[in-house]
């Protein structure tokens, strides 16, 4: 986890309400992944190395808590390069972003650092393959995200066909006889990525597709972490952004799994209607949202209700990525 959001809270005295304890089962892995951690890890030695302010285009993760700790230290956040002054350091945010951003950057002479999480820049490698090697791609992902922005702008334009459902699949317009390749965005549904790939290959039996699947580790582990505990839960609580799409993927998963579910960004937008009839919680955070948040969430359910804990892991995760070589040293 990043120093700069820690992990633990001051704990909040149990309330002695006459009802009954709340099971609280808290999903491991959740949180902050390594690439969140190292585009973090990015913004803060860009600011200790350049001083402030330091540019980011995009927000560098979707999450409104570490975004506002980073302005905070000095972080300005902007939408387009044209924003950026001239002679000042720019930060691309984990998502990824297409050739022609690092492009320009450096026609303006402009110092750039590339947090781009290195699972999304191995399927950017892939899609340029892919398209030296003759085949038009087919990319499973939800339109308008920033890193299907990003993966699409790795290559030519019209060498890539976006396909968000199985029922794209079918309507798809291509010959029977061009090479084709499927490749993923990393935060989907594991389930339904499972769909769309199988309707691909059904459809276009020659196609294909990467050694090893595109969505990417945290994304797998923490939808298995929350198909542990939603059967058990009543109500699961997701702590990320609605423009998270690995949280709302958690969300829909612990719906799929018989839970009621709701996603919030932080503690104060939990209603204590919601507890009403519930014995056991689920409680998860997407791949941007720091473990101070969930042990925020714990506090505020300990205000309303004697809270017991239990963590429930399913898998453990140790990677780490590198950082850029303009920061190391």
């Amino acid at each position: 986890m990043n120093s700069t959001f820690p992990e633990s809270a001051t704990s909040t005295p149990q309330p002695d309400t006459g009802l009954p304890p709340l099971h609280l089962l808290i999903a491991a892995p959740r949180g902050f992944c390594a690439g969140v951690d190292r585009a973090i890890e990015i913004v803060e030695r860009a600011i200790d190395r350049y001083g402030a302010p330091v540019y980011v285009r995009h927000e560098i993760v979707h999450n409104r808590f570490v975004v506002d700790s980073l302005k905070a230290k000095g972080a300005v956040f902007v939408e387009e390069l044209d924003e950026v002054p001239d002679g000042k350091p720019v930060v691309f945010s984990a998502h990824g972003v297409p050739k022609v951003v690092p492009v320009a950057a450096t026609e303006r002479g402009l110092d750039w650092l590339d947090a781009t999480c290195p699972l999304v820049s191995k399927v950017h490698r892939q899609a340029e393959r892919k398209v030296e090697a003759g085949r038009h791609i087919l990319f499973v992902g939800h339109r308008g995200h920033p890193e299907v922005i990003g993966t699409m702008g790795q290559v030519p334009e019209g060498a890539m066909t976006l396909v968000e459902t199985v029922d794209e699949v079918a309507k798809l317009d291509i010959p029977a006889d061009k090479p084709l390749a499927f490749l993923t965005q990393t935060t989907l549904s594991v389930d339904d990525t499972a769909e769309i790939v199988a309707a691909l290959k059904a459809r276009f039996p020659s196609i294909v597709g990467p050694r090893a699947e595109d969505i990417c580790y945290a994304t797998s582990n923490r939808q298995a972490a929350v198909k542990a505990i939603a059967p058990r839960c009543q109500l699961v609580l997701v702590i990320g952004a609605p423009n998270s799409s690995n949280s709302l993927r958690l969300v829909e998963v612990a719906e799929r799994e018989g839970a009621n579910a709701r996603l919030i960004q932080r503690a104060s937008e939990i209603d204590p209607a919601w507890l009403e009839g519930v014995e056991t919680l689920g409680l998860t955070a997407g791949a941007s949202a720091p473990e101070v948040l969930v042990r925020e969430v714990v506090a505020r359910l300990g205000e309303w209700r004697q809270v017991a804990e239990e963590p429930i892991t399913t898998a453990e995760e140790h990677m780490v990525f590198k950082l850029p070589r303009q920061l190391i040293g």
